[in-house]
């Protein structure tokens, strides 16, 4: 193998399945993308307030931020829900 990737948590893969038909069901109910996209961060935000401190969650933001700098998030890679 060439790179050592490590396996997704059958729990996690499951979660975003999940996400994935709910986020396709909301663009099929024709909501915006923005709204859709606040309403998951906000919701993952409260979830997460519930489950670590504050540094913790500060950490996440901290790894989330780094992303977009570092492009992986980057809107010309996008690719329509549920394709890898």
């Amino acid at each position: 193998m060439p790179h050592d990737i490590p396996e997704i948590p059958s729990e996690l893969s499951h979660a975003g399945a999940v996400v994935d038909q709910a986020i396709t069901y909301m663009l099929g109910e024709k909501l915006p993308p923005m709204a859709i996209a606040s309403a998951l961060l906000g919701g993952s935000l409260g979830l997460l307030a519930r489950q670590m401190d504050r540094e913790a969650m500060l950490g996440v933001l901290d790894n989330a931020r780094a992303a977009v700098q570092a492009g992986e998030l980057d809107p010309s890679a996008d690719r329509p829900v549920g394709q890898a």
